[in-house]
């Protein structure tokens, strides 16, 4: 098999693709065939060592990505060689093959791609545990998604959507505010040039946002919470902007208003039943296409190098698939 490896915490140039021997799964394992893999921000932070997951160097980086059972090990009873499956693991998806616990394989139905698979499980099971689980959205309710241009944004938009909610999509560019409308917000806010409490009163009557979901963190945290609605709900996603946030708790006190931390990794481990029924209820979701990846951009695995440098530039309209051969 061919990979590639993270020797040392310097980034994406470190990388290194190298072939190595093909492993066998252990006990409980699967042996994937990766057709298709995408990249996520935490691909970026985990292999400079910033992100709460640091494996042991070397690692192959690479956490959402799909294929075909190969082999499986001892003791495997859901999945057998020649299935389809969406893999969610916290490394291991950029190469042609990775061994993976079989627990955290989603199996493909007919007519789910690759690609989109590869798109998947990651963005869409994190917007689905928080929306749903976490911030308990309503039908009826308004919901802003900041960073809503990207992986975790635009999944956001259309898990929503799906649950009837109204959507005010929050980006950094008046072309990402475009897009976002295009997979059907609401409203946008760019919190770039527009004022972002006035914006928020003026699309929500005064009344203020029923749950914020933020991948963002930064300064953007403490404007769109001073203006949450009563009881409001605002979902603690990531740090995309670089820098973690802090709160003054008067805030949330007098707003009746609750700060919910997402980590859909520590939730899948935790409650791998529940996790299951959110993505059983997303894949009906795309079967009725409630719900589907948007992808930016396709390239070689071969090419991870040039799909880091345009993440880097923040200009991604959702996500980045690499694809085998």
């Amino acid at each position: 098999m061919h990979a590639w490896f993270c020797e040392t915490l310097a980034g994406p140039e470190g990388l290194v693709w190298k072939e190595v021997p093909t492993p066998e799964p252990g006990t409980g394992q699967v042996r994937i065939a990766i057709r298709a893999a995408s990249l996520n921000f935490p691909d970026i932070l985990i292999v400079q060592g910033k992100y709460q997951f640091k494996p042991p160097l070397p690692f192959v980086p690479g956490s959402e990505y799909a294929g075909v059972v190969e082999a499986v090990g001892s003791g495997v009873t859901r999945f057998a060689p020649g299935d389809a499956v969406a893999a969610m693991g916290s490394i291991g998806g950029f190469g042609t093959h990775a061994v993976i616990d079989e627990g955290r394989l989603m199996a493909l139905p007919p007519g789910f791609g690759f690609v989109d698979a590869a798109a998947f499980a990651l963005t869409y099971g994190t917007s689905h545990h928080a929306l749903v689980d976490r911030g308990a959205l309503q039908p009826g309710e308004t919901v802003l998604v900041l960073g809503a241009a990207g992986g975790v944004g635009t999944a956001a938009i259309q898990v929503a959507k799906a649950v009837g909610a109204r959507v005010i999509a929050g980006a950094s560019s008046d072309a990402k505010c475009a897009f976002c409308r295009t997979l059907g917000a609401d409203a946008t806010l760019n919190y770039r040039t527009q004022d972002v409490r006035e914006a928020l009163k003026d699309l929500t009557g005064g009344k203020g946002p029923d749950v914020v979901y933020d991948p963002v963190g930064g300064d953007l945290a403490e404007p769109v919470f001073r203006s949450i609605a009563w009881r409001g709900r605002y979902l603690v996603i990531g740090f995309a902007q670089g820098s973690i946030p802090s709160l003054p708790l008067n805030l949330p006190l007098l707003k009746g208003a609750s700060i919910v931390g997402v980590f859909w990794g520590s939730f899948v481990r935790h409650e791998p039943e529940a996790s299951a029924a959110g993505l059983a209820q997303l894949a009906q979701w795309y079967a009725q296409g409630l719900v589907k990846p948007a992808v930016d951009l396709q390239l070689p695995m071969r090419e991870l190098a040039q799909a880091y440098r345009r993440m880097a530039t923040r200009e991604v309209l959702g996500k980045i698939v690499m694809v085998n051969d």
